[in-house]
């Protein structure tokens, strides 16, 4: 295998891979633009780690039970329409809640909704374990570790995007956030079950 090339289309995979996480954060940071740097990284790190989990996991499972992950393959644009669209709900309804009080808490951001965030923005890259299906080892493992490191990066930016554009809309950042969740949802849906 040509390292240089492996590393070159692990990048371009891991931005592909990262656009809908990239928009998930900047969602999350619209929603709550005044959160702390700690909160912001373990947003990036969350979305980082299940984009390296599910090609590498995806790989694992070409390798030992292909023909049981193409059948689960079909339902994955309907999870991640339905773990997105429920996240955007419950933004949508704190945002009408927040219209009544004053003050908006980052604690509703909890380490569950990350989780799940994580994995309706990343499912669809359990897919990529066939485009990586030929690799050894330790080169799924660096591939997945370099979407991982790009996925990473890309968010941080969404968050500082979402955090200005928070800041500027701060009154209508959470339902907008919300529906921004709800339409990556059905982005998903329609280019996994149509195209």
């Amino acid at each position: 295998m040509d390292w240089k090339l492996l590393f070159l289309n692990s990048i371009l995979l891991g931005f592909g891979l990262a656009l809908d996480a990239f928009s998930v954060s900047v969602a999350d940071a619209m929603a709550y633009p005044d959160m702390k740097r700690g909160k912001k990284l373990s947003i990036a790190l969350t979305f980082a780690v299940f984009q390296t989990l599910m090609p590498l996991l995806g790989w694992f499972c070409v390798r030992t039970i292909a023909d049981k992950f193409s059948l689960f393959q079909k339902a994955i644009p309907y999870i991640a329409l339905i773990l997105l669209c429920y996240i955007g709900i419950e933004m949508i309804a704190e945002a009408r809640k927040d219209n009544k009080e004053e003050e908006r808490s980052i604690t509703s951001l909890t380490f569950v909704t990350l989780i799940v965030q994580g994995i309706a923005t990343s499912i669809d890259a359990l897919s990529v374990g066939f485009a990586i299906a030929d690799y050894a080892s330790m080169e799924a493992l660096a591939s997945t570790v370099l979407i991982g490191v790009t996925t990473f990066i890309i968010c941080i930016f969404g968050l500082e995007l979402g955090r200005k554009v928070g800041k500027a809309f701060s009154d209508k950042a959470t339902l907008f956030g919300g529906c921004i969740l709800m339409i990556i949802g059905l982005e998903i849906f329609i280019k996994g079950v149509f195209f």
